[in-house]
């Protein structure tokens, strides 16, 4: 039987620069990623010397403007493709898409003019790694509960906390921290941002947390014992850290849509590779009515799915993306990447669970995705809300 062909709506999403664009980031991942990243699994880190090879690359940066070495594109059509690649090859713990699609429109949008000259010519060049840290221990989806906390002194805020979970938290030279700066204000209300930078006096990190899945992507606890940040590292306005965290919150979750269905995508594909060369009772396991069934079904979703989120980042791009076209995104896309992980698993059978299959790994990378971002739950209450429930 002839080795089968996963066929998909035709994408009017991307013109021929991003298929261009695709092609190269394609070439570059081939040779700097894939070779490497079984090993950066084992040690629990991406080098950063990868960072300053897609930094060579303009991988980084795109949308920050030329001046400070950016790519000078407002196109967040350009980091879904290298996001979109990441995933096809299943290079989860390259922390690309956290950097620029989560951290730098917090940069890009909110940083005075010195704040800009200081740190972007770095972030695109992939000298200066970037993080957020917004999770505590006891505050995850729920902002209002941060308890980490910055009094103004003098020229600085001191600032004290912890936070955890924390994407990119060993390489970070920045890291954008969400704290308490009025502590008689109620719930959301007088938190700010402060940018917290590598070798400040009481900044350090706890261990690199060993997780389920994910397992090159460095992620840590982070510790601030009277960290005197300057003043001048404030970002945006203060005490109204909550606000701006909801103006980016929308690209963040649709970052992580695109990878989900991106990697949905790429599970289907092995699948069907693995199906129609093994055999079972004689026969290939692609010929069997419940292989076809269930291939079919998936594929199905996953295109209904790829259409929403292409058309979401339409929307992005002309500045109409609402929350809760963001929330449903993020919540349908990655219960079906899961759905897909474990649907395409069950039909490799053991070799499924073997961990030198591609199932395998996107399996166990899949499931953090409806818990950050925000979880589902969250996303289903927002979604809720809008219905006037």
């Amino acid at each position: 039987m002839a080795s089968g062909t996963l066929t998909a709506m035709r994408r009017s999403l991307y013109e021929a620069e991003h298929d261009d664009f695709r092609e190269m980031v394609r070439a570059w991942a081939e040779k700097t990623i894939v070779p490497f990243h079984a090993q950066w699994e084992k040690d629990g880190i991406v080098p950063r010397d990868v960072w300053a090879s897609a930094g060579a690359q303009g991988l980084l940066g795109i949308d920050m403007d030329e001046q400070y070495g950016g790519g000078g594109v407002r196109d967040f059509r350009y980091q879904a493709v290298l996001d979109e690649e990441l995933m096809r090859i299943g290079a989860t713990g390259v922390g690309f898409a956290l950097h620029n699609d989560v951290a730098g429109p917090y940069l890009r949008d909110l940083g005075t003019e010195e704040q800009k000259q200081r740190w972007l010519p770095g972030f695109c060049s992939g000298e200066i790694i970037t993080a957020i840290a917004m999770t505590e221990p006891a505050a995850g989806s729920d902002l209002q509960g941060i308890r980490t906390t910055a009094r103004r002194d003098g020229d600085a805020w001191v600032l004290n906390g912890s936070k955890t979970f924390i994407t990119n938290g060993i390489n970070a030279d920045l890291v954008i921290v969400v704290a308490r700066t009025d502590p008689d204000a109620p719930g959301s209300k007088g938190l700010s941002l402060l940018v917290v930078e590598r070798d400040m006096r009481g900044f350090t990190r706890g261990r690199n947390l060993e997780k389920v899945g994910l397992k090159a992507q460095d992620t840590a606890e982070l510790f601030f014992d009277d960290v005197r940040v300057p003043a001048e590292n404030l970002l945006g306005t203060e005490n109204r850290g909550f606000y701006h965290l909801m103006e980016n919150l929308p690209q963040e979750r649709l970052s992580i849509a695109v990878g989900a269905v991106a990697s949905a995508e790429a599970v289907l594909a092995h699948t069907l590779e693995y199906v129609t060369g093994r055999t079972a009772f004689g026969k290939p396991v692609s010929s069997f009515q419940n292989t076809r069934f269930v291939l079919a079904e998936l594929q199905t979703e996953v295109t209904v799915a790829r259409t929403f989120v292409d058309q979401c980042m339409r929307l992005l791009d002309s500045g109409e993306l609402t929350p809760v076209d963001a929330a449903m995104a993020k919540y349908w896309t990655t219960e079906l990447q899961n759905k897909v992980a474990d649907r395409c698993l069950q039909l490799h059978g053991g070799y499924g669970y073997m961990d030198e299959y591609f199932v395998s790994k996107a399996w166990r990378d899949a499931r953090i995705q409806p818990i950050y971002g925000g979880t589902n739950e969250i996303m289903r209450e927002i979604i809720g809300r809008s219905m006037g429930l």
